[in-house]
């Protein structure tokens, strides 16, 4: 299977965020990645399942006596 490497800058475009944060997120452990020599590289699919996780689902409020009720 083919899967394409992104580099930190490419990460960050298509997170749609600074370069600084796709480092934090390495530094961190919070995103898989890969060495090459000494650069980091991102297999897409590690990205499409990290944003994914990220995903919060909507929940159904309903409303009883002013409050919320989940």
């Amino acid at each position: 299977m083919h899967d394409e490497l992104l580099t930190v800058a490419e990460l960050a475009l298509v997170l749609k965020v600074e370069v600084r944060f796709v480092r934090r997120l390495v530094a961190e452990r919070r995103i898989p990645f890969t060495k090459v020599g000494k650069y980091v590289r991102f297999y897409r699919h590690d990205v499409d399942a990290f944003i994914a996780g990220g995903r919060v689902e909507p929940i159904i409020v309903s409303w009883s006596g002013g409050r919320a009720v989940a």
